[in-house]
């Protein structure tokens, strides 16, 4: 009797054991849990607490949604990182506007469509809507990259967003929200900003001509991928299709504002070559999707020009100085009231435009 007892015991004890190690691992997984939805560092879950959240995430396609749903804002920018250093303090007062900054490193069309969606779901009659548009905008043929090797969360760009829920349960979404608790409780100061706008480039303090001289070596001209055959006019832009259904979205008082980003010279395609045909065509399309619409003006930046000209005015062959993008936000507004200038070229103008201020 004693022996059989004996026995039976220490299977009892291990089950004892395993079931209070399940029970606290598993209290501890739902601790966490619950510490990631309420913190919910994207702000993003259809039962959010109200705290003063900032963006914590360095992947814009994580931190923007919550931005482009904010009604502290009236106006935004979309675009890649050539955009990203329009700052919304130089913007605000040249358009008289409340703007954030929504430009994505390395954002595909299709990415910057689905943002801008975001927004106009919160604002539909929003202010001004400026986008940047690269060369990636003028591939050509029947396909394009719609993602990059980023992650890109298609649930919260959804009209419905319950299935946050089910996305937040991983190790990433713990360590941000690790990160927004630090902000919010004042452990850790917040290093991007709340608008959207973060310096991405050295300080100007490192600024150095003759390494970025010496960089810049590496930089070549761009000519638009994609397949083509027969005359231009005859050419499929497919993210353009993108962008004319994108601009059908806004309502007549809109400001709208599409620019080419002033790459540096060494990317701008010598005359009469391939990509310099391909952009060209690119433009007069883009020039002809604002034709129908009102309060919209198309501003050229990427052409030979006393921006794209100094090589002291770049970082590198994509990305200019914060002094140039200064520059370039009341160039546009510039643009919009008929201004002509060196720096560019006013592709379309609004007739209606000319009477904004």
């Amino acid at each position: 009797m004693s022996s059989s007892t004996s026995s039976s015991d220490p299977p009892a004890a291990w089950r004892r054991f395993f079931g209070l190690a399940a029970g606290s691992a598993a209290a501890f997984v739902a601790a966490i849990y619950g510490f990631i939805v309420v913190v919910d560092p994207w702000g993003m879950l259809p039962l959010s607490l109200p705290f003063d959240r900032v963006t914590v995430t360095s992947n814009q396609r994580f931190s923007y949604p919550m931005l482009a749903l904010s009604p502290r804002f009236d106006s935004a920018v979309f675009g890649t990182s050539t955009s990203r250093l329009l700052r919304p303090d130089a913007l605000n007062p040249a358009f008289d506007a409340r703007f954030a900054n929504l430009a994505m490193n390395d954002a595909t069309t299709f990415e910057v469509s689905s943002l801008l969606r975001v927004f106009l779901r919160a604002h539909p009659e929003p202010k001004v809507v400026v986008i940047g548009l690269d060369a990636r905008w003028c591939v050509t043929g029947d396909s394009y990259e719609k993602l990059t090797p980023r992650p890109f969360p298609t649930w919260m760009y959804e009209r419905s967003r319950w299935r946050g829920y089910a996305e937040m349960f991983n190790l990433y979404a713990a360590q941000e929200a690790g990160k927004e608790f630090g902000v919010l409780t004042g452990l850790k100061k917040p290093d991007m900003g709340r608008d959207g706008y973060t310096r991405f480039v050295p300080p100007e303090s490192q600024y150095d001509p003759v390494r970025v001289a010496e960089h810049m070596k590496e930089w070549n001209a761009v000519t638009p991928g994609g397949a083509r055959s027969g005359p231009p006019d005859t050419w499929r832009f497919p993210t353009l299709e993108i962008l004319r259904d994108d601009l059908s979205l806004l309502p007549p008082a809109t400001r709208k504002v599409l620019f080419f980003p002033p790459y540096n010279h060494r990317m701008l395609p010598l005359p009469d070559t391939e990509g310099e045909v391909v952009l060209n065509e690119c433009k007069r399309r883009v020039a002809d999707l604002a034709r129908p619409l009102a309060n919209a003006v198309v501003v050229d930046f990427l052409l030979p020009s006393p921006i794209t000209a100094v090589d002291d005015n770049y970082w590198d062959g994509l990305h200019y100085r914060t002094f140039i993008g200064d520059r370039i936000a009341l160039d546009l507004t510039a643009a919009g009231k008929g201004e002509s200038s060196t720096d560019y070229r006013v592709l379309f103008l609004s007739a209606t435009d000319q009477k904004l201020p």
